[in-house]
């Protein structure tokens, strides 16, 4: 499995988002993914699929070193006590003893950075987490994240897909060794994968347009990508990114897409004016 380097972490560049997957379906898509390759799994307590994902691990045969497992604090926990807490609840449903990546899930602007960044470097201190991080943090506050930050972060997971420009928070991240992490990584809808820029592609490699996608994310610098699914025939084939590359015409013709700059995930609690936009000084 191909990996990013990230500040001492090495994350895969593929995994497996688990956003709405619950219950035994959760357990056994976490279990057929690492058969088939997948060494990356990402949770959240937000999730409410983390007891699902630990099953799913402990029935694998893959060794529990092998695999790069993240779970998230969301953004009402993000007082010192409550993020504490709620990593180690994190870590009782999973039935582990350590992620290896613990993330502020969302920032909370009504809650002090300066203590939830203390409480991040806490946990990565008692061996709860190997490594650290923030999630949809716009540069102005990853910047703030990692002055505040004793130990490196590791990676900003932020939505990223052809249709939104993210440049910004990716120079951003390449400039601190931090990776980024693309969730919504094929978009949801709306035709992504019926663009001409997807489809020559697909045409030309004899890939599915699904595919090109996830290659145009990892063929970048420091991008990891973690497109979730319900479907098991479809994790092969999201993993089979590796045997072929984008000519530079192609990932030019599939970057220009990002001018229609549509956001999927937008929240009340979200950063909103803070998003970085394209042309921003």
């Amino acid at each position: 499995m191909h990996e990013v380097a990230a500040n001492g972490a090495m994350i895969p560049a593929i995994g497996l988002g688990t956003w709405t997957l619950t219950g035994d379906e959760c357990s056994d898509l976490v279990s057929h993914a690492l058969a088939v390759g997948y060494r990356h799994i990402d949770t959240a307590r937000m999730y409410d699929n983390e007891a699902a994902v630990g099953a799913g691990i402990k029935a694998s045969p893959v060794p529990r070193d092998d695999i790069f497992l993240t779970t998230k604090v969301w953004h009402t926990d993000l007082a010192p006590v409550d993020f504490e807490r709620s990593a180690e609840g994190s870590l009782g449903r999973l039935g582990l003893d350590h992620v290896d990546l613990l993330l502020i899930h969302w920032p909370n602007a009504r809650i002090p950075l300066e203590g939830t960044i203390k409480a991040l470097n806490r946990i990565r201190e008692r061996g709860l987490t190997r490594h650290i991080g923030v999630a949809n943090f716009p540069t102005k506050l990853l910047a703030e994240a990692i002055a505040l930050s004793d130990a490196p972060l590791a990676a900003n997971q932020v939505e990223y897909h052809p249709y939104l420009d993210q440049t910004k928070v990716h120079v951003a991240c390449r400039a601190a060794g931090i990776a980024m992490v693309s969730y919504c990584p094929l978009y949801r809808g709306g035709g992504l994968l019926d663009e001409p820029a997807v489809l020559s592609a697909a045409s030309r490699l004899g890939k599915t347009p699904g595919q090109v996608v996830l290659r145009w994310h990892v063929q970048q610098d420091g991008v990891v990508a973690i497109p979730r699914t319900t479907k098991k025939e479809r994790l092969a084939e999201n993993a089979a990114i590796f045997d072929f590359a984008l000519s530079r015409a192609e990932m030019a013709a599939i970057s220009a897409l990002t001018g229609a700059n549509r956001r999927i995930c937008e929240h009340d609690f979200s950063p909103g004016e803070g998003w970085d936009r394209p042309g921003q000084t």
